[in-house]
């Protein structure tokens, strides 16, 4: 059977920083710990004044398909996960298209294009759109770009303004692929909530507490359904395991949850009995609440043991670089997430062809898919391509009154005037409006 699966990566950050130990925290008032250590975040990337979720799509688009040489005949579907649109109901997938029309001869009117909403778990269903596409064998030979772009603004003063980020990442989604190869099993954890929305609204309302129990709710029901189709799972079994990512400190809480999940009643938890005892069972507390009780009091335990921090620190821990310095990218989080393990792999020059990923995506509203991933040959080529790190040390450092002009610029009720921090060049760019109040772009 063919392969399937992620053929190659670009990524591309908004080209401002906000230091959020330096910068923000004083100006809240805040102990800069409170942002390092408690969310694990450093530092936030902001669009300038000609970027937003088109442009940082098109310019990773781009990117793609110089490095993959790639013409819009090869294309066969444009995908783009946003929960950041500005319109409801011309796709930013069209935008998208006609950017790259402006550099490549040809065009792509023989392509699909379509914009995936659900939170942030969309950039993971349009890369399982794709893969379906392919393995009906739709295609006619063609692959697929997927691009989750992302501007993560909340309103200012808003409990979640530290973890705000700008990015895109663009995805070739191909047969015999470079990268990695998706499986065909799939766990899901859905139900109907409202921990984080936007009706009819820029900025999310959120209920901060409700948002961390529904995530970890949900993403141990789909580790349960993933188990159901594709056998029991093991800390061991998988060489990283990528989480969707709003900040660091949610994917902590999240990780020692799926290791008591992956060790119960297995070798690794009788090894671990004689220091911090058995995992707690249900059926041996008589309320709910005390169970409830010793599990917390178990993993609390659990996560200072030297099993644990050792396999955090190799299996969690590489995935969590890029985040830190960028802030939550949305939907294209998790798939950072994925690049910042591999990366790091290559550059220590780790052989891991034919070892496995675990995937964690999230959705708030809300829904956790669960899925593996195969490492390829050619992965360390295709993982250390893309030039995160660099774009990543030239931002432009903004004080905190740019900040505050950089936030009302990209707020879509307001049509705020602001001179660039940085100067365009190679690549697309917000160009003003047009007659029908529509986004004009130009290749600069």
């Amino acid at each position: 059977m063919t392969a399937v699966g992620i053929d190659a990566v670009e990524i591309w950050t908004g080209k401002l920083k906000l230091d959020l130990a330096e910068t923000f925290a004083p100006e809240m008032g805040d102990d800069p710990a409170k942002y390092t250590k408690g969310l694990g975040l450093e530092g936030s990337s902001f669009p300038d004044a000609y970027e937003d979720i088109v442009t940082m799509g098109a310019n990773a688009a781009h990117r793609l398909m110089e490095r993959k040489d790639l013409d819009p005949d090869d294309v066969g579907r444009i995908d783009v996960a946003t929960e950041s649109a500005f319109d409801n109901s011309k796709p930013v997938s069209t935008y998208i298209a006609g950017c790259l029309e402006q550099v490549y001869e040809g065009d792509f009117h023989h392509a699909n294009k379509g914009e995936r909403k659900f939170a942030c778990i969309a950039g993971t269903q349009s890369i399982d759109d794709a893969y379906n596409w392919i393995k009906a064998g739709r295609n006619r030979g063609r692959g697929a770009i997927v691009v989750a772009s992302d501007t993560a603004l909340y309103a200012r003063g808003d409990a979640g303004e530290a973890t705000q980020g700008a990015g895109a990442v663009a995805m070739w989604i191909t047969e015999n692929p470079s990268l990695v190869e998706l499986s065909t099993e799939q766990g899901y954890g859905s139900a109907d909530e409202t921990d984080f929305l936007k009706p009819n609204q820029q900025f999310p309302s959120v209920d901060g507490k409700r948002s961390v129990q529904v995530y970890l709710s949900r993403m141990r029901e789909a580790l349960e359904d993933f188990e159901s189709v594709a056998g029991e799972t093991h800390p061991d079994d998988y060489e990283y395991i990528p989480f969707h990512t709003p900040f660091p400190g949610m994917v902590r809480k999240a990780a020692v949850l799926g290791y008591r999940h992956m060790i119960r009643g297995t070798d690794a938890e009788e090894a671990l009995t004689d220091r911090i005892g058995p995992q707690p069972r249900r059926d041996d507390f008589d309320s709910r609440e005390a169970f409830d009780d010793a599990i917390r009091d178990y993993m609390d335990d659990l996560k200072e043991t030297e099993e644990y921090r050792e396999w955090y620190g190799e299996t969690i821990e590489p995935t969590l670089s890029i985040s830190s310095q960028v802030g939550n990218w949305y939907t294209g989080s998790v798939h950072i997430a994925r690049m910042s393990a591999l990366r790091a792999a290559a550059e220590a020059g780790d052989d891991l062809t034919g070892d496995k990923l675990l995937v964690g995506s999230y959705g708030s509203g809300a829904q956790a898919e669960i899925h593996e991933e195969t490492i390829v040959d050619g992965w360390e080529e295709e993982a250390l391509a893309t030039n995160i790190d660099e774009q990543i040390e030239r931002r432009y450092d903004i004080s905190f009154d740019e900040y505050e002009q950089v936030h009302d610029r990209h707020n879509h009720d307001k049509r705020t005037e602001l001179e660039p921090f940085t100067q365009p060049d190679g690549e697309f760019v917000f160009d003003g409006w047009g007659p029908m109040n529509e986004r004009k772009y130009t290749f600069v």
